[in-house]
């Protein structure tokens, strides 16, 4: 990967919040100020290893998955689009978070779907897009398309990504890939410890603007609009 800062736009909630916090410390890394913190007592000992890949990214959510900046683009073009974008009236969407297994790892998702947020994940695909560089052989190589629908395929050359429009799946990422003899007990121990936190519901109602300076570094919220209603 080449040595360039990306960016992607995430859903991140309030970094003064109860869900971020939680997400935050099971991480080990607060992506709104770019502080590693010590897990929460009763941890598996593997825990480090076990949540080593989404604590380069932060606890998130995709809607626009991350992006090099196109030539003749800037950081601050994309500031300002950003704000433009959460300046325009749109439904917010609103959820029922649990904790289950997507893909192999754990992850907050929706109990069941929404409209509303696939809309603005959909939004956010192709409003930012003009912020993307053209996907390059090696990129797209890397997204193992043989291992992809064909639609999956045709979404990954049109905006660089596979997992958009009706592939996509509203997922705040815990845990890195695990074997089916350790999921049940990681998602019992982490759904004991999200019950905690009593969220009925999740307004969907911001975006936040996160960057990677280089493929070493891990990704850092820079900015974050509230959704106008």
């Amino acid at each position: 990967m080449a040595n360039h800062p990306r960016y992607a736009i995430y859903y991140a909630p309030p970094p003064d919040s109860a869900l971020h916090r939680f997400g935050s410390t099971m991480l080990g890394y607060d992506a709104a100020d770019g502080r590693d913190l010590q897990f929460p007592d009763g941890v598996a000992p593997d825990w480090r290893e076990l949540t080593q890949d989404p604590r380069k990214y932060g606890f998130h959510a995709t809607l626009k998955a991350p992006i090099a900046l196109a030539d003749g683009t800037r950081e601050a073009d994309l500031t300002d689009a950003c704000a433009a974008f959460a300046g325009r009236a749109r439904p917010i969407p609103v959820i029922e978070p649990v904790v289950d297994a997507i893909s192999g790892f754990i992850a907050v998702i929706p109990a069941r779907g929404s409209d509303a947020l696939r809309q603005l994940a959909a939004d956010c695909v192709r409003e930012f897009d003009c912020f993307r560089p053209p996907l390059s052989p090696d990129d797209r190589a890397r997204r193992n398309p043989a291992g992809l629908s064909e639609r999956q395929r045709e979404y990954l050359d049109r905006w660089g990504y596979p997992y958009v429009m009706e592939e996509f799946r509203f997922h705040m990422t815990l845990t890195g890939r695990l074997g089916d003899e350790r999921r049940g007990t990681v998602i019992a121990w982490l759904r004991e410890r999200f019950a905690a936190l009593e969220l009925k519901t999740i307004a969907i109602d911001r975006i936040a603007l996160f960057k990677q300076d280089d493929a070493a570094s891990r990704f850092r919220i820079i900015g974050s609009w509230r959704l106008r209603a």
